[in-house]
């Protein structure tokens, strides 16, 4: 199913609110105004394997262009709204983009794109006169009303091509082939969600993340092709989030770790005000949840919580519902995607119980790196082409259930002994005057690294020696005497979007002397 079915049975349904203003948007007027806009598309030339990208803060215009070029066969590109023009106007370019939409909110770093999006043919801002961009911009409102709200004779069913957020160099396009089906056939991760989250068209999804980032957009319209409501923050705010959640009647919701651990440091008496009774599902994915913040977050919202371990590239997905991460507590999951592989450096697999290079095996590689053969043979296996990996290290136990240690690329040696950072970070997440924190390797003349902290204190908390101090008296009666942080440092803020990805490289390159390193 797709938003057209939904116009037809309720049309006066909402596919989506925003949580910020309360606006809402009916399936009848997603299905028109996604209408409109393939229309416009058809008219430009655009068909089937071509590209369009959007570059939009949370807002309620994103779904009708995911749906419009869903609904043309096209590919569809996200652009991360925190980029500067040059590397906003890199994945424009990069991805072939023929049109792009963006907003006023956006205009200062929007007008910089056409003169660098070589293949872009038109450009629509949404919220705003032409002027708030530069004069390649038309008004999105004015361009949609010259096409009619029907549904184009033939709709094939299109797809994302996301961008990985690297910390150096480029970032990567990742490429899936086009489904062979029409858009009338429902989205696939729309099956994911009836399956694993028995979501329907009676759920009320709440998305407090970014609309640019892989999970957010295809969980959205993933509960759209169901019929669900669909509520959309504006960004991420903890008391915002959890009045959302009572406001609205959630039933069903995705979070990243570090929202939790903002949740549990408010103060017991406002949290604990809200009423959550309809409130069935949690998701969280997009990085490794501390042990002790997600029992805490059982002990706070009961046995609801879902985990799911996967990358934008899909080439593999483990899902652990309550019962069995309570009975398996640190596990990302059975592999439901794929077949799991533990292996080493070499290729060669690992026993049970042993970490390693995590690989799923499907029949072939389900994805490609855009213009970068290279990057796209390193991700698969030396032996195995059909066998990918995304970077992370763990373990499998006895009953296939897998647990993370790391990514690869953040291990540390020092001494010739391997320590995992995230073992470190889930203890010291929890000390109360800790709001954020990220551990790293540091150099060292004679161990080769040590292990530091870098620390975002809580609001309140005096950043001075004696809170260094108290923190790594804390992680000795806690930790190894060898994985214990060496030196604390603290930052007013890390580095970490609200997708919940730490750019820990940033941290890195401070203490080893790399000064190119930067977001992108």
């Amino acid at each position: 199913m797709y938003p057209r079915y939904h116009a037809e049975t309720s049309p006066d349904k909402a596919a989506a609110i925003s949580a910020h203003t309360g606006e809402v948007v009916t399936y009848a007027e997603l299905d028109a105004r996604s209408n409109r806009l393939a229309q416009l598309l058809w008219s430009e030339g655009l068909r089937r394997g071509d590209h369009i990208a959007v570059f939009l803060e949370n807002h309620l215009r994103y779904f009708e262009v995911a749906w419009a070029a869903y609904r043309s066969g096209l590919y569809l590109t996200t652009v991360n709204r925190y980029l500067t023009a040059p590397e906003a106007s890199y994945i424009v370019d990069d991805c072939g983009a023929q049109l792009l939409v963006s907003s006023r909110a956006l205009h200062e770093v929007a007008a910089e794109i056409p003169e660098h999006a070589s293949a872009c043919r038109r450009f629509l801002v949404v919220d705003g006169p032409p002027e708030c961009a530069s004069d390649c911009f038309e008004r999105y409102e004015a361009a949609l009303d010259e096409h009619p709200p029907e549904p184009l004779e033939e709709e094939p069913l299109g797809e994302l091509m996301l961008y990985s957020s690297g910390t150096t160099g480029r970032p990567k396009g990742i490429t899936r082939p086009l489904p062979e089906r029409p858009v009338s056939g429902g989205l696939a991760m729309s099956g994911v969600m009836k399956a694993l989250f028995r979501a329907d068209s009676d759920t009320i999804y709440l998305s407090p993340a970014p609309l640019y980032h892989s999970a957010p957009i295809g969980f959205c319209t993933a509960m759209q092709s169901l019929g669900a409501t669909v509520i959309m923050m504006e960004r991420f705010d903890a008391m915002e989030a959890l009045r959302a959640l009572e406001r609205y009647s959630v039933t069903h919701s995705q979070w990243v770790p570090t929202m939790f651990s903002r949740m549990l440091k408010l103060p017991e008496e406002e949290r604990s005000r809200f009423d959550f009774s309809a409130h069935r599902v949690a998701v969280h994915a997009a990085a490794p949840c501390p042990r002790m913040v997600k029992e805490q977050m059982f002990e706070w919202w009961g046995p609801i919580l879902h985990e799911y371990y996967g990358g934008t590239e899909l080439n593999g997905l483990t899902y652990v519902g309550p019962e069995d991460w309570l009975a398996h507590p640190g596990t990302v999951g059975r592999a439901v995607m794929g077949t799991l592989r533990i292996c080493d450096e070499s290729g060669d697999e690992l026993p049970v119980g042993e970490p390693g290079i995590v690989y799923f095996e499907r029949d072939k590689a389900p994805f490609e790196y855009h213009n970068d053969a290279e990057k796209t043979r390193s991700a698969q296996h030396p032996k195995h082409p059909g066998w990918t990996a995304l970077g992370d290290v763990g373990y499998v136990d006895d009953d296939d259930f897998l647990f993370l240690t790391d990514r690869a690329s953040f291990m540390i040696i020092s001494g010739g002994v391997n320590i995992y950072p995230q073992e470190i970070e889930n203890e010291l997440i929890m000390h109360p005057k800790v709001e954020d924190v990220a551990v790293i390797g540091v150099p060292h003349p004679e161990f080769g690294e040590e292990v530091k902290a870098v620390v975002q204190p809580v609001t309140g908390a005096n950043a001075d020696e004696a809170l260094a101090e108290e923190l790594m008296a804390y992680a000795r009666k806690r930790l190894a005497a060898y994985k214990c942080p060496r030196s604390i440092d603290f930052e007013a803020e890390l580095p970490r979007l609200p997708t919940g990805k730490l750019y820990k490289r940033i941290l890195k390159d401070r203490y080893w002397g790399n000064k190119d390193s930067r977001i992108v």
